[in-house]
């Protein structure tokens, strides 16, 4: 019976990575969507499949959730398991929520900076899936010393974010005398600015696990 209770511990890890992938191919899907945003037929079809995406990332997130409540031993803490994963589903939720809001505020197009935003995303996330990739091997010193390097990578990107956003919003309340317009691209690079931070988080929980294997 106890057998039945212990998980082989790479099926967590190998979640992980399928969640990683998700996260990684709803952003290049987000990408493709503002890169053609002129085109009502492709718009439409990298909105869904970012929504595709999103609603795989669940099924993994639930398997993870319930595997957690089935194992007897977890290859992390429980409460780092839990806390990656929902980290990790914060991410393309934010993905989902920013083709959303474009649509629901019938956005008619994108600026500069919302493509730039959108690029740093797709940087993000990538560097999520490296981190993520790095987790059953944190004990071996180079691999460790990988994570916290990818883990700085996505703080970088996080600032750069930042940056961009603070220079659109400038720019949006200089230039745009449409307040309707103004409203719209405020809520989208609001979004967009926010996926970075998520992406900020799994690297901090990241960075504790590391710091925990020394």
């Amino acid at each position: 019976m106890l057998g039945k209770l212990l998980p082989r511990e790479g099926r967590f890890f190998a979640m992980f990575d399928d969640h990683a992938a998700l996260i990684v191919e709803g952003a290049h899907a987000f990408l493709a969507l503002v890169r053609h945003y002129a085109d009502a037929a492709l718009r439409d079809q990298y909105t869904a499949e970012v929504n595709t995406a999103e609603r795989n990332a669940d099924k993994v997130t639930a398997e993870v959730h319930r595997l957690l409540h089935r194992s007897f031993i977890t290859p992390l803490d429980r409460d780092q398991i839990h806390g990656l994963i929902n980290a990790m589903d914060d991410i393309l939720d934010l993905l989902q929520d920013s083709s959303e809001v474009m649509s629901l505020y019938d956005l008619q197009a994108v600026s500069e900076e919302v493509v730039r935003l959108a690029e740093i995303s797709v940087r993000c996330c990538e560097r999520v899936k490296d981190v993520v990739a790095l987790l059953p091997r944190l004990r071996e010193a180079a691999v460790a010393e990988a994570a916290l390097k990818s883990c700085e990578e996505i703080d970088h990107l996080e600032s750069d974010a930042d940056r961009v956003m603070r220079a659109a919003m400038s720019r949006l309340f200089r230039e745009e005398a449409d307040t309707r317009q103004l409203i719209k691209l405020k809520a989208v690079y609001e979004h967009l600015e926010s996926i970075s931070d998520r992406c900020e988080d799994v690297a901090n929980l990241v960075e504790g696990i590391v710091l925990e294997s020394s």
